[in-house]
This record gives C-alpha cells, sequence and structure tokens, in this order.
C-alpha cells in the first residue's frame, strides 16, 4: 500500500559574505527550502527540529512552531517555499532536522530534511 503521507523537500543552502565575520569565527547561512505534499492527504506544518554542525564539532539543535512564523497547510501536489538563516563559528558545516506534520487525517508523521552542507564557497573540494 501506499504511505498516503509524503513530504519532499528540497534544500538550497548559500554563505552570506555581507553578514559574514570571518575575523570574529561568524559564518553566516541561508536556505532556501521547498516543501511539497507528494502524498494524497492534505497536511499542516506544526513544528520544525534542526540540528546544525559546524566544523568544530560544535552541534546547536533549534525546535520552534512553524517556520518563518507560518505553519502552512498543504494539500497534495501543493508545496510551500521559505527562505531562512543560520550562523556558524567555521567556514564549513551541515544543517538537517524533520518537520513535524498533521495530516487532515489526524495523523501526525514527521517529514526528514536529509543533512546539506553549510560551506563558504572554494572551501569545499
Amino acid at each position: 500500500m501506499v504511505n498516503p503521507h509524503r513530504i519532499s523537500i528540497d534544500v538550497q543552502s548559500n554563505y552570506v559574505d555581507a553578514q559574514s565575520e570571518p575575523d570574529a569565527n561568524r559564518y553566516v547561512f541561508s536556505y532556501t527550502i521547498t516543501i511539497r505534499n507528494t502524498g494524497l492527504i492534505p497536511a499542516r506544518l506544526l513544528n520544525r527540529h534542526w540540528i546544525i554542525k559546524d566544523s568544530n564539532g560544535k552541534v546547536q539543535e533549534v525546535r520552534g512552531e512553524g517556520v518563518v512564523g507560518e505553519q502552512p497547510h498543504l494539500k497534495p501536489g501543493e508545496g510551500f517555499r521559505y527562505t531562512s538563516g543560520t550562523m556558524i563559528e567555521t567556514p564549513v558545516g551541515t544543517m538537517e532536522g524533520s518537520y513535524e506534520m498533521l495530516g487532515d487525517d489526524g495523523t501526525r508523521f514527521q517529514a526528514p530534511v536529509a543533512p546539506f552542507a553549510l560551506s563558504v564557497p572554494r572551501t569545499l573540494h
């Protein structure tokens, strides 16, 4: 049987040079996420959970309601795109996490966000 609760997530991250201060170990990144309901049942994004790691092993964990102040409700085939940001202390790091979703049928489920790189251009080979 096909899982009626499916969410696809695409991420694009960018280094924000204008807000970063490498001399102060401050590296700012923006990320644009597209969340698409590829399942059969409408669902609302309730909460987010992020794990942000820098290359020194420092881990930040972020939990909160919704994304950018919204809890988008996605019908099958609909998508929602937003841009947010984070700051780490090294030129390279990773971010991963999940969204807690609530299907219109009352089912709560997790939509995982696969790890993605945060890296200053020309630092990863």
